[in-house]
């Protein structure tokens, strides 16, 4: 069976990812999770880095002005595996347990989980890498902030590339660019 597809509709443009539901399923699993509820709709891009990578799914970037942005997660709860059929949790501020287990490199174009620099720290957000960000690989660090790869952008990196290059002010887009939706197939 194939992978599950993302669809991402942003203010700038759509992009779709194939997740690697095959290769770290309790990561890939958790995003199909909250994409499927709705969590991400309405929240924006808070963190982009020209030549590394765009940031998202902090829920207190609904308001795209909030200093809290980046400092949120999902709420604490469970979801299905959809691999494995085994019940998963999220804790401690909706944190999940790393998934270190595929060794695919953060490079261009690539999902990758974001965390607080801690290890088990990943919940709803993360970033899509717009280089090869290969000192951040779990595989090749010794570094407790190290970033599952969960999935890879198929179509619509130019929309990733031109959102890596708004103007911003301390890494936060000047104008908001807004995940309208996100859509699983």
């Amino acid at each position: 069976m194939a992978n599950p597809t993302a669809t991402f509709e942003t203010t700038m443009g759509n992009f779709t990812a194939e997740l690697y539901l095959d290769r770290v399923p309790r990561t890939a699993s958790n995003f199909i999770d909250l994409a499927n509820s709705g969590f991400y709709n309405g929240l924006h891009f808070h963190r982009v880095i020209p030549g590394f990578m765009n940031q998202f799914g902090c829920p207190y970037s609904k308001d795209p002005k909030s200093t809290r942005a980046g400092t949120g997660g999902p709420p604490d709860g469970s979801f299905k595996n959809l691999k494995t059929g085994a019940t998963e949790t999220r804790t401690r501020g909706g944190n999940i347990q790393d998934e270190n287990i595929s060794k695919d490199t953060n490079a261009p174009g690539t999902l990758s989980m974001a965390n607080t620099g801690e290890a088990h720290t990943g919940g709803s957000q993360f970033f899509i890498n717009v280089a090869h960000n290969n000192f951040l690989d779990w595989f090749d660090s010794s570094s407790p902030s190290c970033h599952p790869v969960f999935g890879q952008i198929t179509s619509g990196m130019d929309v990733v590339e031109a959102i890596s290059k708004v103007q911003t002010r301390d890494d936060n887009p000047i104008k908001p660019v807004m995940m309208n939706k996100i859509t699983i197939s």
